[in-house]
């Protein structure tokens, strides 16, 4: 019989024996702990879908998890063309409609959509094929062909929109205007034969070329717009793509009437004309600086891993691996036992049990835990992991899957569930739209009654639906949210979800990572209590080792200007019994190496050997070892008892001393630890001082993280909480209001995902990054509250910008109701208020 699930995170707890005094079995400590301080929150996969649907979206979608049968398997497919709440919504919708799918669940914030169908009966592509439509095009997530498509198709669509635009507005301009108005550079002669012109057989034809291209600018460049509509009208959800379409397409559908049955027509396809294009280049001009933003990303790199180094049969029967007896093979290809190689500095593929070989492996990017784990035959070993030092013979586990891999899926899922929220403009539109369309009706209607003939009544309800000021309402948020995203940018902060603004305002709890986050994440000396010429011996020794902790006190004498300085070997992953290959062992530069003094003179080291708890070796003909206490134990070295109180007093605070001794006795500590980041505490006392609760999370010892729940601004600290316990935290909080994460690693990006709100500090991973809505790219923890200072900043834009757009309709509309205004006049002054809104939009948020 297997054992219990963790009550938390649902992690398997096989030998694990942590329960708490109601009998609840846990994963670890750092679950329980959780589960103590928020086990009253019920959360539940339903309860989170349909919270993040509070803004009223159908739910008629059947996107119950309960009802996915066991059989079916999770897709999850990029789809450009998402932009709003409806479009989540529509794609749902087309997705379970489908035979062979039981669940899907869409978010435009990450042009995610998760569906759950039966791989048998229908494929990825079906899948692509039935989502794909309308203007929407789906296709899986590593699929970059298709994505370099969807961009070109974008920038296709504003290129002939303003180039067949431009051909539409100078016919206006030269031939269709001067009809209108007496232009002072065209003679009475000129004018009369226009007017002329316009009235005979060859001026239809001039108008059904007129037509022609302006059909081109509204059905291919404002497809995407027109497809909001549709959506918006099918899903019951009135937003700003529904007012801009019908302003456009009344004004076409009217024109192409009149050109069809009025002599002498007066047509305003330049009223759709700018309309689409208007409204298009605001949206890409959005779109092109978050595009932007994301190549400052370009140096995070990816962690997962392809391939392995699989041992041939060939291999002898301890599991080591001869010369010329390895081969490289595809992760797909693996199968339980089979045994893989994996030396220092290389990625653990897939989870396993060492099987032979002595190395330190860090865990960090999956569980979070700062300091790597000597890891020995006998002792599991994690997929995603990475080898410090010496190598390992891996045994492929039952699973043949990666944490890592699991990390990464559980991620897709939160995005593919993580709904965006419906914008400030198309929620007014909701309200805003019903009443246009009324006044519009009304108005024709009451021109009728008053006996006006059809197309007097007709032009004005025309001229109220194009004075309504579609065209500022729909720049009002791209154009805020993009000043927005250029702010940031000139800042190192990279905004990749355009809803950050409106959301980030509303937080109640921020929680922090620790390691990496309000840490820096890299071994540093905090203190050395041993003389110059021990402390420079010991510095010699451990640049033989690819440990962190040796790296960190060789880096730390170097930088002192009496380091070890450069040598004529690069260091050492282990020694040659750690059950690796040959290669490997060669790469310690043989038996001997040397290393500089303090006068630049080399050192000589010779017999370096890596044990599970420090290295030992020696250098100028003295026997050095560092390590801990019980490596000096095992060797009958004297260690005074100071020393091991020392060594016992920097562990409780989180650090990690070893002791140096040489020539048979220990004689000092060097402590080392991961260094607090530079102004975090001004970072989580400002946040405190807004009202916002700080919590830290991490996968650290609780030791660790002392100094953090001794800080007044803190609220709570969870440690030792792995990735899905991270994630289950979030929900929890979540239930009390909405919640911002700040991570930086692989083991975060769940928690950044499930969030209501991710910050990722650039120095991360890209699993981070792609898990996040915003990542700081300079690693500066103080722009966390530059960020919430810009999306202030960008309500206010947003606001005002709206606020201009109403004061405008409050004034034009009547006008245009009362016929004071024809469409012509509606048209300017439509573009006079969207160039308000632009030059508005294009000040700088914040001042420097």
């Amino acid at each position: 019989m297997s054992a219990p699930d963790c009550t938390l995170c649902e992690l398997p707890t096989d030998g694990v024996d942590v329960v708490d005094d109601e009998g609840n079995e846990f994963c670890c400590p750092g679950c329980r702990d959780v589960y103590a301080a928020l086990g009253d929150v019920d959360v539940d996969a339903d309860a989170v879908r349909e919270r993040r649907r509070a803004d009223g979206e159908d739910g008629d979608d059947a996107d119950d998890s309960d009802d996915v049968p066991a059989d079916h398997e999770a897709t999850f497919l990029e789809v450009d063309g998402m932009h709003c709440a409806t479009c989540e919504a529509f794609i749902e919708t087309v997705a379970t409609r489908t035979e062979g799918v039981s669940a899907a669940s869409a978010s435009y914030v990450t042009d995610t959509v998760r569906i759950d169908h039966d791989p048998d009966g229908v494929s990825t592509d079906d899948l692509s094929e039935a989502v794909s439509g309308l203007g929407y095009s789906a296709y899986p997530r590593d699929d970059a062909f298709a994505r370099r498509q969807a961009d070109n198709m974008a920038t296709a669509r504003l290129a002939a929109g303003v180039l067949v635009g431009m051909a539409v507005m100078l016919q206006y301009i030269v031939i269709i205007y001067p009809t209108y108005f007496a232009f002072p550079f065209y003679n009475e002669r000129t004018l009369e034969y226009l007017n002329q012109a316009m009235s005979s057989t060859s001026g239809t034809y001039f108008f059904i070329v007129i037509a022609v291209l302006t059909t081109v600018v509204l059905l291919f460049t404002g497809k995407p717009i027109l497809r909001g509509a549709y959506v918006s009208a099918k899903t019951r959800s009135p937003n700003m793509d529904l007012l801009v379409a019908i302003a456009a397409v009344s004004a076409y559908v009217y024109s192409t009437l009149a050109v069809i049955f009025v002599e002498s027509p007066s047509i305003y396809y330049d009223v759709t004309v700018a309309i689409i294009v208007i409204v298009t280049v605001g949206n890409s001009y959005e779109d092109a600086v978050k595009k932007r933003a994301t190549e400052l990303l370009s140096d995070l790199t990816a962690v997962q891993v392809d391939s392995a180094r699989r041992l041939t049969a060939e291999s002898d029967a301890a599991g080591e691996a001869k010369a010329g007896e390895t081969e490289e093979v595809a992760i797909d290809d693996l199968a339980p036992g089979d045994r893989l190689l994996v030396r220092a500095g290389e990625r653990v593929p897939v989870d396993g049990e060492a099987v032979a070989g002595d190395a330190a492996v860090d865990e960090s990017v999956v569980t979070g835990e700062s300091m790597p784990v000597r890891k020995t035959p006998g002792d599991e070993v994690v997929g995603g992991s990475v080898v410090a030092d010496g190598s390992l013979t891996v045994a492929v586990g039952p699973d043949a899957s990666s944490s890592l891999d699991r990390v990464a899926e559980l991620v897709w899922d939160l995005q593919s569930g993580n709904h965006g929220v419906q914008k400030l403009a198309d929620r007014l539109a909701t309200v805003f739209v019903p009443v246009v369309l009324g006044v519009a009706i009304v108005a024709a209607a009451a021109n009728l009654a008053l006996g006006n003939g059809v197309t007097e009544a007709m032009l004005v309800g025309l001229t109220v639906l194009i004075v309504s000021c579609p065209c500022a309402l729909g720049l009002a948020t791209p154009l805020a949210v993009a000043a927005g995203i250029r702010d940031a940018l000139e800042r190192s902060i990279v905004i990749f979800d355009d809803t950050v603004f409106e959301r980030i305002r509303d937080a109640t709890t921020v929680v922090f990572d620790k390691t990496g986050t309000l840490t820096t994440g890299e071994m540093e000396v905090v203190s050395a209590d041993v003389d110059d010429d021990l402390l420079r011996l010991a510095a010699a020794l451990e640049e033989r080792s690819a440990h962190p902790v040796g790296r960190a006190i060789a880096a730390a004498r170097a930088s002192a200007g009496g380091g070890p300085g450069d040598t004529d070997a690069s260091p050492a992953p282990s020694a040659v019994a750690d059950g690796g290959t040959a290669e490997a062992a060669e790469t310690g530069g043989g038996p001997e190496a040397t290393a500089g003094d303090d006068s630049g003179e080399p050192l000589a080291v010779e017999g370096f050997e890596s044990h599970a708890r420090g290295v030992s070796g020696m250098v100028d003909g003295t026997e050095i070892v560092v390590g801990h206490p019980a490596l000096f134990d095992e060797r009958g070295w004297t260690v005074p008892d100071a020393i091991r109180e020392a060594v016992a007093e920097a562990r409780d605070v989180g650090r990690v001393p070893v002791a140096v001794g040489r020539d048979g006795a220990a004689e000092g500590v060097v402590v080392v630890g991961d260094e607090l980041r530079e102004g975090w505490e001004e970072t989580v006392t400002a946040l405190d001082d807004e009202g916002v609760d700080v919590v830290v999370l991490t996968g650290d010892d609780e030791r660790a993280a002392t100094v953090f729940s001794e800080h007044d601004a803190v609220s709570s600290v969870f440690a030792g909480v792995p990735p899905e316990g991270k994630a289950e935290t979030i929900e929890r909080l979540k239930a009390s209001g909405l919640t911002v994460m700040v991570g930086d690693g692989t083991n975060d990006a769940p928690a950044l995902a499930a969030a209501d709100l991710g910050i990722a500090l650039g120095g991360g991973t890209a699993m981070a990054a792609d898990a996040a809505d915003v990542a700081i790219v300079d690693d500066d923890l103080g722009s966390v509250a530059t960020v919430f200072e810009l999306s202030r900043a960008a309500g206010r834009r947003v606001k005002g910008n709206i606020g201009w757009a109403f004061l405008y309709n409050a004034v034009a509309i009547p006008l245009a109701v009362t016929g004071l205004l024809n469409p012509l006049f509606a048209a300017v002054a439509m573009g006079a208020s969207s160039l308000l809104v632009v030059t508005n939009s294009s000040r700088a948020l914040l001042d420097d």
